[in-house]
């Protein structure tokens, strides 16, 4: 037996399969600086040390659609000099239905990133590449930690925090 509804309006929400699709994605912002070029092409000092920095935003649209910023600084340093420094950030409109409220968050922080990471990696890899270095890969990003983590310090830091 199939569910129908009168006229062809929308099945109810409580009793909608839930779902997740990718609306779009893109490049938001994208910004590569190479400060010591040339000279930093002939530095024998070694491997540069590089830190990685991962941050994911997320905001509605209206109903149910959200965009989730993945954002991605790699900075690469020889002592206290910076080698190359890049930063972008990727993004992508998502449309979730079917799923209760209280589980939109996790969806928003955990598996949209996970969606959007490789093509951020990719980003990375080649922008570092066409300035003359080798391909920073970023390692794969424990987006579910990061949440567990930040939900952990939101508890901890009282009520408002959860609410924030």
């Amino acid at each position: 037996m199939s569910e129908t509804t009168p006229n062809g309006a929308a099945p109810n929400a409580s009793t909608q399969q839930p779902s997740l699709r990718v609306l779009a994605q893109y490049l938001k912002d994208h910004s590569f600086e190479n400060p010591r070029a040339p000279a930093s092409f002939r530095d024998t000092g070694g491997a540069p040390t590089i830190e990685v920095n991962v941050d994911v935003n997320a905001r509605g649209l209206g109903s149910d659609q959200f965009e989730v910023e993945l954002s991605v600084s790699a900075r690469a340093r020889r002592g206290q000099e910076i080698v190359f420094l890049v930063e972008t950030t990727y993004a992508g409109v998502f449309e979730i239905l079917g799923v209760p409220e209280a589980q939109i968050e996790p969806i928003l922080l955990i598996e949209c990133p996970r969606l959007l990471f490789p093509f951020a990696r990719q980003i990375v890899a080649e922008t570092t590449n066409s300035g003359n270095y080798p391909p920073v890969m970023l390692d794969p990003i424990d987006f579910l930690g990061i949440y567990q983590r930040n939900l952990a310090a939101r508890a901890e830091a009282g009520p408002a925090a959860l609410n924030a």
